[in-house]
């Protein structure tokens, strides 16, 4: 069978799928056709014999339209206008669609469209169709720990309840703030005592222009790499997380994602290109 043909088969059987991920993922029938479409040349430019798992390539790909759609959509808001509602559906052509919306229900978009893009991916994926936290890792760019972390925010958010309890955003505020003291005074000690002890920081590109090593593993090698730094360094919320805002000059230049199992820092991200930075939610948490 010609290749392109296969595809084209193959593409079709998982349309329905495709289409519902998009639904949930951004609330808009016509962004949702973008999606799928561009999902389709995607494919199309792909050689079919390097894809082991169609359907888990296609919804991968479909997943990483739709973020950047999301953030996209979040970054051309230049002043808050409150909840996309999600579009009704009533052309009588488009019964699927229909279904496909009572399916889901125009209250739950409404409350999708109140989350941080990767947040929404990680719970809609997740909770609604299944995908391990080690597929959807990589599609946010994070660990399946952090991953999972997104998805438990999704999920009491969408049920009513504060993405994080104050208590608990308390905690992990004390730890980071320990973890920045410590930093600056060149306290190895004190670093250690928040560090776990497998911690891994990961830097992109841009921060390994910046300084950073590209991976450091263990809390001793992580001690020693922040010892003495972190001096621009803040607390804050990134997309709902507790998180670092490095601002210099009056402009944030740095983004370090923060992990936190228990008490203590699991794994740090850092984050400088600026393309990155501007789809992020970042939250500077006054000091009190």
């Amino acid at each position: 069978m010609d290749e392109k043909k296969f595809l084209a088969e193959q593409f079709e059987a998982n349309r329905p799928r495709l289409r519902a991920v998009a639904y949930r993922m951004l609330g808009s029938t016509a962004e949702v056709d973008d999606a799928v479409q561009e999902t389709w040349l995607r494919l199309s430019r792909t050689d079919a014999a390097t894809v082991d798992n169609l359907g888990g390539f296609l919804t991968t790909v479909i997943s990483r339209i739709c973020l950047d759609m999301l953030r996209s959509r979040k970054s051309r808001r230049e002043e808050p206008m409150g909840p996309q509602v999600p579009e009704p559906i009533a052309d009588s052509d488009h019964e699927r669609e229909a279904e496909m919306a009572d399916s889901v229900g125009a209250a739950l978009l409404v409350v999708l469209e109140t989350l941080a893009p990767a947040e929404r991916l990680a719970f809609v994926l997740h909770d609604m169709f299944a995908v391990p936290f080690e597929e959807i890792a990589p599609i946010v760019g994070r660990t399946p720990a952090a991953a999972r972390q997104l998805a438990s925010r999704g999920r009491r958010r969408v049920q009513g309840t504060p993405p994080a309890a104050d208590a608990d955003l308390s905690r992990q505020r004390g730890i980071v703030e320990a973890f920045l003291a410590a930093s600056r005074n060149g306290d190895f000690e004190g670093l250690l005592a928040v560090l776990d002890p497998d911690v891994v920081v990961r830097a992109d590109q841009a921060a390994q222009r910046l300084g950073s090593l590209p991976e450091i593993r263990g809390a001793a090698a992580v001690a020693e790499a922040f010892k003495g730094r972190a001096k621009a360094g803040r607390p804050a919320l990134v997309d709902s997380e507790i998180g670092i805002a490095v601002i210099l000059g009056g402009q944030l230049r740095l983004v370090l994602r923060v992990t936190i199992a228990g008490d203590r820092i699991a794994a740090i991200e850092a984050v400088a290109e600026p393309g990155q930075i501007e789809t992020f939610d970042v939250e500077v948490l006054d000091r009190a």
